[in-house]
């Protein structure tokens, strides 16, 4: 590097390309590992996790109270994500050393000690189809020791769940439960009643569902849970169970695709798209505010070489002044002149006004300008125009009103306010007629695209934006609040 070219700067290329493949994460990853498994060989380690491209499978310990429906919403999960069930029951069934040695404790009528559980689970976990498709361990574990044994022995899960209910609910549901035993299919009477007849005949009542035995049992599970709580205080989530179990499942896939906060260093790259009257520029303003970034109006950035009276400018002026569109060439100038400064670079940036079609969008792409964060804003049409239409501005001091949400403070002021022309109710349409041709294509560009409710107070929508903004994004990738 030659030392003459101080102060060096990074390229911002370097940033994205880094963000967009996950480096830091991968790193992290093999520093983890590495920390853990302790390898002989650490190079040969580091390449063979790098070719297994497991980072991403499900790994979660689903856990919870009797009759909680762990259970259920484990095999509905690993039917979804295509991931191993496992319960201590089913990893018995495998022949090993490990097996054999808690079968002579089990016969014995010994207590078999936590660090023989922790080893036959982390013999199961290590075989390929584990690591390749990820797992759910079910009920286990249940109490602080097995969990402090299962973290000695490296066992970490991504996500852990745990369904809880109150326990009158969890009692009712109980003495319900039915078995059949030639499948293992778990039924209920009220819930879940098989509709074929040889099925109902099979169904058997299941050992532990008595009132009485399930009083005891959920007395030991709240003696015991508050340390699996402490154990993994950071990483677990609760899902009330006392729901239908299509929403109980609905919320616990929600959490197992989500993304824990990353320490990686984060530049937000955000943009805001949404119909006229969808509050952009309001958001755009209060997320430059609070995380110190770029703002960048598409509109703002037209005006200023108009008012700087570049070349640009000259080019630009006629359009503005006829109010007619800016063609999409030097509307990207101005753009990426902005967007290459170096605040935008370090920084950050939300950009609102730009683009509204694919085209644009397959322009700000090529230009090198990736976001990674793309908000649509959604909001009904009449309240658009409602929003729009009663709009007031303020020639002298170009302040905005609104006759309904923000009326001018004296009569005076409201005197001498204007509606802008491009305000009118046959503007207003005109330009949603536009947004909605253009909007489906725009969604198709972008992969991940979180739609946003904006018709509510703009304060609770920039909440919800703030959270997507400083979380990582799920697994999955549209998302709809």
């Amino acid at each position: 590097m030659d030392a003459t070219k101080k102060p060096f700067r990074i390229s911002p290329e370097l940033g994205v390309y880094a963000e967009k493949h996950g480096i830091f994460q991968i790193l992290q990853r093999l520093l983890q590992g590495l920390l853990v498994d302790k390898p002989m060989e650490p190079i040969q380690y580091m390449i063979d996790h790098l070719k297994s491209e497991n980072d991403e499978v499900p790994r979660v310990f689903l856990l919870g109270p009797p009759a909680s429906g762990k259970l259920t919403i484990a095999k509905l999960l690993c039917d979804k994500l295509g991931s191993n069930f496992l319960t201590l029951e089913n990893m018995m069934a495998n022949k090993s050393d490990v097996v054999n040695k808690i079968q002579r404790f089990s016969i014995k009528n010994k207590e078999i000690p936590n660090t023989l559980w922790a080893k036959l689970i982390l013999e199961r976990l290590s075989k390929t189809d584990c690591i390749k498709r990820g797992w759910i361990l079910v009920g286990y574990p249940k109490t602080r020791d097995q969990a402090l044994a299962l973290q000695e022995n490296g066992i970490a899960p991504e996500h852990i769940v745990i369904l809880d209910a109150p326990d009158t609910v969890l009692i009712e549901r109980n003495l319900g439960k039915r078995i059949d035993m030639s499948t293992g299919e778990i039924y209920h009477t009220t819930f879940n009643w098989p509709t074929s007849s040889k099925v109902q005949k099979r169904l058997v009542k299941p050992n532990g569902v008595k009132e009485e035995e399930t009083v005891k049992a959920l007395l030991e599970y709240r003696r015991v849970c508050h340390g699996i709580l402490n154990s993994y205080s950071k990483k677990y989530h609760v899902v009330n169970a006392d729901q239908p179990s299509v929403d109980v499942f609905s919320q616990v896939m929600s959490h197992v695709q989500s993304r824990h906060r990353s320490n990686a260093p984060y530049t937000p790259r955000i943009i805001l798209h949404g119909a006229p009257g969808s509050g952009r520029s309001l958001l755009a303003a209060l997320i430059a505010e609070k995380y110190r970034i770029v703002n960048v109006s598409c509109g703002q950035l037209l005006k200023e070489p108009v008012a700087a009276e570049t070349r640009l400018g000259e080019a630009i002026k006629p359009y503005v002044e006829s109010r007619q569109p800016v063609p999409d060439v030097m509307v990207m100038k101005c753009i990426s002149q902005r967007l290459s400064k170096l605040d935008c670079s370090t920084r950050g940036w939300v950009l609102h006004g730009f683009p509204q079609d694919a085209g644009q969008a397959e322009m700000l792409k090529d230009a090198g300008f990736s976001p990674n964060r793309v908000f649509f804003l959604d909001v009904p049409d009449d309240a658009a125009i409602e929003r729009l239409t009663v709009r007031l501005t303020d020639p002298v001091t170009g302040e905005r009103y609104h006759s309904i949400y923000k009326p001018a403070p004296t009569s005076e002021v409201y005197s001498r306010c204007k509606i802008h022309p491009k305000d009118s109710e046959e503007n207003v349409q005109q330009a949603l007629e536009v947004y909605h041709a253009n909007v489906v294509d725009l969604e198709e560009f972008y992969n991940a695209v979180i739609h946003v409710n904006a018709d509510q107070d703009p304060y609770t929508v920039f909440e919800y934006i703030e959270s997507c903004v400083v979380k990582p994004l799920s697994k999955h990738t549209n998302v709809f609040v």
